[in-house]
């Protein structure tokens, strides 16, 4: 599947090239900006992931967020979720990376969806804003839409594994 997804971006790269030659090359300059603004941010966030998960041994991250922690795990996760700011193309790599480690599906359910859609450090600004009673509705609604994904991944994962 990633060959072809591959071979597709070539190609369309390649269209794109014959088309307008020098609109792709200002395309390719700004996504490889954005790259390498991504980069710092994604490399730490892994590193510090693939160190904890070097220096953990599975049977540790199965009894915190694997699939026997059960409720206890998908709180802890969902916490840990609400209470971290990371961006989303971090969060996703760092997940798969909790997974391959041992993690269960309805724990890193609960903390990515928190990760996206509560945010306790982000609270302050939010009252700000939207004034402190709509602020910590919302997140209230947020987190507790949150374990009701995690039920229902966790649930749905069941069946399909």
């Amino acid at each position: 599947m990633n060959t072809l997804l591959y071979a597709m971006t070539i190609i369309l790269l390649l269209l794109s090239a014959l088309k307008d030659r020098h609109k792709t090359k200002r395309a390719l300059r700004k996504a490889l900006k954005s790259f390498e603004n991504i980069l710092p941010q994604l490399l730490v966030v892994v590193l510090s992931v693939s160190l904890l998960l070097s220096v953990m041994d599975q049977k540790t991250i199965l009894s915190v967020i694997g699939k026997e922690s059960r409720w206890w795990g998908v709180l802890l996760a969902s916490v840990v979720g609400a209470l971290t700011l990371i961006p989303g193309f971090v969060a996703f790599p760092t997940a798969a990376l909790l997974l391959q480690g041992g993690a269960g599906y309805m724990q890193i359910a609960a903390f990515v969806s928190t990760l996206m859609m509560v945010g306790i450090i982000t609270l302050p600004v939010e009252m700000q804003y939207f004034g402190k009673r709509l602020a910590l509705l919302r997140n209230l609604f947020a987190y507790l839409f949150s374990l009701l994904v995690a039920l229902v991944i966790g649930t749905v994962m069941e069946v399909l594994v």
